[in-house]
């Protein structure tokens, strides 16, 4: 019984590992995944394996999905593509509104995204929101990727 336990606390806790490393992964690559569709084809890949079901997770997924639409070649399949994206960008905000990070995935998102897109309504509100708490923020990765939108 106890070596069962020992087992599962040792596979609970490399799920965990496993789930940390992909994210500080995809936030060191994050600002790469436009310049890069093989990038983006792999983060997304990873994001849906790891079956983590979390808003943060979500958020990843969603902006990546944006993302990709960017070298999506169909014009209806880019759009299909990035309203996807949007769509989990937006839930994961629903579950999670005081997250700063999905604030900043958002903000990235909607500061990039092409205007005929109408993606962009939020872009003050999260503006002020990370401005005034970037500091909290423990992820050097992340930081350094809010640091740049705030000065772009």
């Amino acid at each position: 019984m106890i070596k069962m336990l020992g087992f599962l606390i040792v596979g609970f806790l490399g799920f965990i590992n496993d789930t940390e490393v992909v994210l500080e992964e995809v936030r060191a690559n994050y600002s790469k995944l436009s310049n890069d569709k093989e990038l983006c084809v792999n983060v997304i890949a990873e994001l849906e394996r790891i079956k983590n079901k979390s808003a943060i997770y979500l958020g990843y997924l969603g902006a990546v999905q944006t993302i990709n639409a960017k070298h999506v070649s169909h014009p209806l399949n880019k759009l299909k593509t990035f309203n996807k994206g949007k769509k989990n960008i937006e839930e994961a905000i629903r579950i999670e509104p005081e997250n700063l990070e999905l604030r900043f995935i958002r903000l990235s998102v909607q500061k990039n995204a092409p205007s005929f897109l109408n993606y962009y309504s939020k872009v003050e509100e999260d503006t002020q929101i990370l401005s005034e708490n970037w500091h909290k923020i423990t992820s050097i990765n992340l930081r350094r990727n809010i640091e740049k939108i705030l000065n772009k």
